[in-house]
Parts: structure tokens; sequence; C-alpha cells
């Protein structure tokens, strides 16, 4: 059973092995990466076989293993071994680059096996019919499923094949018959004659067309967008006219949400600005408090850097959450400073008496909120990465936005104002006193 590129083959086999408790595997030489290189490292040891590990795939149905998946396509219609070739000049580039931790392909264009060429004018002469003896070729050798039937709780198939001795020599064709029109067993191997051939075990296709499935993992200390633009860029280099190249799985998913990161942030600020504008009934009251947000990512990607993480899907949750929690602090401040310049207090003054007054309330559920997501940027064990994360961006964006924000919003908040505050008067002028 091939595992990878999906299919059964005689020459392929899966095994798959659980790991010891995460608490166990407390050294660097433990962890399911190094394993992977080590499996890697031995199996190149064995000139007698193709060995690789992966792990499963972070979100079930994304394709069969973990990492990067990439289709190199034969476009021009080019011989197999070409392809073969090809794919084996990109694997050796792509394992230069210090992104690549592992990659490997399951393509070979020179797997041994036989041919077998039918006598058909023979065959018609002994009545028997060429679809039969390709039947007969395929239940023995092959195998066939024929019916399924249920048990203990279980779904069975029941698969017609001869027993293995009789099929694991070219030379079982001898014990093998097949019926003729005259209800007489012909055998086989007087009408089929077999011929050693090397060809590929699978031929796979992708949009239609002839590719070699590509499988790996990202260095460590690089993410798999720089595993994929590392991909990209020696693909630019190496691949002739006439190839191409397609991601799948988990990667193709990536390739095509990576570009709406920004559209996500940009829909989180435009609802929330719409939210604040009907809530006070002012366009220039949103801005100021909008103003406190850069702040927040400005911290999220300060400590992510810091701390050596990358930027995961699950920092981009963290900071549309950001968005919210900035804009609450800001909120505080601008609310308070605005009843006052409605009620004819200076932006300057009321800017300063807000800031004043609401150190306490935001300084108080800020640190509340940081305290508890401490864990999260402090998380260890299985799934720890995910929450460390999170955790780190939505810690380093609240303090930053929390100590900046004390200083700087009530600043934006006065320089808003005094934007506004002419195209106003020039509209109403009664409204306001000289």
């Amino acid at each position: 059973m091939d595992i990878v590129g999906g299919g059964a083959k005689s020459n392929a086999g899966a095994m798959f092995i659980g790991l010891t408790p995460w608490a166990e595997r407390n050294r660097p030489d433990l962890q399911i990466g190094a394993k992977i290189g080590q499996t890697f490292m031995l199996g190149a040891k064995m000139p007698e076989g193709t060995v690789a590990a992966f792990n499963p795939p972070a979100l079930p149905g994304f394709g069969r293993v973990g990492g990067f998946s990439m289709m190199l396509q034969n476009l021009g219609g080019e011989s197999l071994a070409k392809l073969d070739e090809v794919s084996q000049r990109f694997v050796a580039a792509a394992q230069l680059r210090p992104e690549i931790g592992t990659i490997t392909d399951n393509f070979k264009a020179d797997t041994p096996g036989y041919e077998f060429d039918v006598d058909r004018q023979k065959a018609e002469k002994m009545g028997v019919s060429v679809d039969d003896v390709f039947m007969a070729l395929q239940v023995f050798l092959g195998g066939t499923e024929v019916n399924d039937f249920d048990r203990f709780g279980r779904t069975y198939k029941v698969v017609v094949q001869a027993e293995t001795p009789f099929r694991s020599d070219v030379e079982a064709i001898r014990h093998l018959y097949v019926k003729s029109s005259n209800n007489t067993m012909a055998p086989l191997n007087t009408l089929v004659q077999p011929r050693k051939v090397t060809a590929p075990s699978t031929i796979t296709r992708f949009n239609g067309v002839q590719a070699v499935q590509l499988n790996g993992s990202p260095a460590a200390g690089y993410s798999s967008g720089q595993a994929l633009a590392a991909l990209e860029e020696v693909a630019a280099q190496i691949l002739p006219g006439g190839y191409g190249y397609e991601w799948s799985g988990q990667s193709r998913e990536e390739k095509e949400s990576g570009n709406q990161a920004m559209l996500v942030f940009g829909l989180a600020i435009v609802f929330v600005f719409l939210c604040l504008a009907a809530l006070y009934e002012s366009w220039s009251v949103p801005f100021a408090v909008l103003l406190g947000v850069p702040l927040g990512i400005f911290g999220a990607f300060l400590f992510q850097y810091a701390s050596n993480l990358e930027n995961s899907v699950y920092m981009q949750i963290g900071l549309v959450m950001l968005i919210g929690l900035a804009a609450k602090n800001a909120i505080l401040i601008v609310e308070f400073a605005k009843v006052r310049v409605d009620k004819g207090m200076e932006p300057v003054q009321a800017a300063i008496e807000a800031a004043q007054l609401r150190l306490r309330p935001i300084i108080m559920t800020s640190l509340a909120f940081i305290i508890g997501c401490v864990p999260l940027m402090l998380a260890s064990g299985a799934g720890a990465g995910a929450r460390n994360s999170m955790g780190t961006a939505v810690v380093g964006g609240m303090l930053t936005a929390t100590v900046l924000g004390i200083f700087l919003i009530p600043v934006f908040f006065v320089v808003i104002e005094k934007a506004t505050e002419k195209p106003a008067m020039l509209r109403n002028p009664k409204t306001f006193k000289p």
C-alpha cells in the first residue's frame, strides 16, 4: 500500500508508528522532526529501496501526509523517463535550500516488471476470449473485489486471488487455466508470453496531466510559507520548458488562503469602525479609536520576532482579537473625552482629563487579560506551538497597546478633533462660540 501516492503496489509498504507520550520526549533528538530526519538518513544508506517518514496531516482530509505537497506536472507530454529525470534534478536542487528539511518523490520510471503479450490469433483458434485472458490474469495475479460482508460491527471485503505461492513468480502462469468456448481448460502459458520491462509502477495524474508528487517538510526554524516560496524559486530555476507545478492538499489551501489574511483584517477594522460610527453618531470618533490598533499590531510582531515564532494562522487569529482589544482601551479614553468636548471643554484639556480618569480601568482590564493569556504564552506539551503563537501575539500586542496607548490615544483624539473642528465650524457657524 502506497500511503503517499495512493493505491496498492506490490513493491511498497507502510507502517504507522506511535510515539511515546510528549512528557517522555524531553530531548531535542526525541522530537518528531528529529525522528523524521533520522529516518531519512537511515533510508539513504539503503540502496535497495526508498525509505521516507512523514507526519500525519494537521487537517484530516487535506492530503495523506503532513508537510508540503507539490505536484510536478509534465505539461509538454514528454516521456516518463524524462519526467523522472526532471523530478530527480528538482529534488536535488531543493535539498540544497536551507528552508527545506526533507523532500522526496514517489515516482520511479525504471521499476522492474513484466508485460504479457497475448497471442490473439492462437486464442481465437482455441476458442478463448481475449477478455477472459485478461480477466484471468487480473484475478489470479492481481486480485479483484467481488463482494463484502458485515461481521462484528465491521465491513470486510471479499477478494478473489491466487494463493501466494501461485502468484509470486512469473512461472506461476504455467499453473493457470482459462475456460474456452468448448468448455475445455486452456493453459494460460500457451496464450501469453511474459516480457521483462522497466516502467513506473503507477502513473499519477493531476488535473488531467502526468505528474510526480513531491512531499516534504520545512527545516527547523522555517515556516511552511518560507518552504513553499523556496520551492517556487527552485522551480523557476530548474524546470525546463514544458514542465510546471501545482500545489495539492494542505499546501494548496495555504496558498489560496494566504492572501486572504489582509482581507480578514480589513473587514474586521471596517466592522469595528461602522459599529463605533453608529454608536457615537460620528465619523471622527472611530478614527481616533482605531488609530490605537497599530500599536497592538506592532507589539504582536515585536514579541513574535523576539520569541523566534513564525507568522502562523494562530498568530493571525490573535491579531484579529487585538483589533477589538486595542479598540476597547481607546474607547475608554475617547468616549470620556468626547463627552467633555461636547459640553464645551477644549479638546486638549478633555483628552488630558480623560487619560487621567480612565487610567485605572485601562490598567486593571488590560492587566487581567494579559495575566490570563500568560499560560498560553508559556504553554508546553502537545499542541504548545499553536498556544505559544497565539498567546505571544496577544500578550505582546496588549502590552504595547496599553503602555503606548495611554500616551498616544489622547494625542490621536486631539488631532482628529482639531482636524474636524474647522470643517464643522464652516458648516454650522452658529453652534461654535467665538
